[in-house]
């Protein structure tokens, strides 16, 4: 058994075809995990954008749409934001700040620790994108 302690990143490209758009990464980070050797820590998802969020939760059909309808209803498009004078998704950048770029989970023996239903999705408020990145970062022991 070795004590020896590192840091992993792993950046991920993935685009967006709609406006709003929940796009499944739960995989990718497992095989992130993998790829460090890290067997104890924490790892981070982190979205470096304004109008993109990452949130943990059932991936299916019905839910995803909730997901998208709740912001549509509690941060709609036109909502007067002064912001969408210079650029127009005022939307975007608020719902983001309300959920949250990033979401980190532990890593106990080599596995991420996620309730049940819990899948890791980057949410797209402010689509189509081309590039969004998304970081991957393994912090732990091996």
């Amino acid at each position: 058994m070795s004590n020896e302690c590192l840091t992993y990143t792993k950046v991920l490209t993935i685009s967006s075809k709609k406006r709003f758009e929940l796009i499944h990464i739960t995989d990718e980070v497992i095989k992130a995990v993998r790829e460090s050797g890290i067997k104890n820590g924490l790892v981070l998802v982190f979205v470096p954008h304004a109008t993109a969020a990452v949130i943990a939760n059932e991936y299916e059909h019905n839910i995803v749409q909730d997901y998208i309808e709740w912001v549509r209803r509690y941060v709609p498009q036109e909502g007067g934001w002064r912001h969408n004078m210079i650029d127009d998704n005022a939307h975007a950048h608020i719902a983001s700040a309300i959920i949250g770029p990033s979401r980190t989970f532990p890593i106990v023996n080599g596995e991420v620790i996620r309730g049940t239903w819990q899948e890791i999705m980057v949410f797209e408020l402010d689509g189509p994108r081309y590039r969004r990145k998304v970081v991957i970062q393994v912090v732990g022991c091996k």
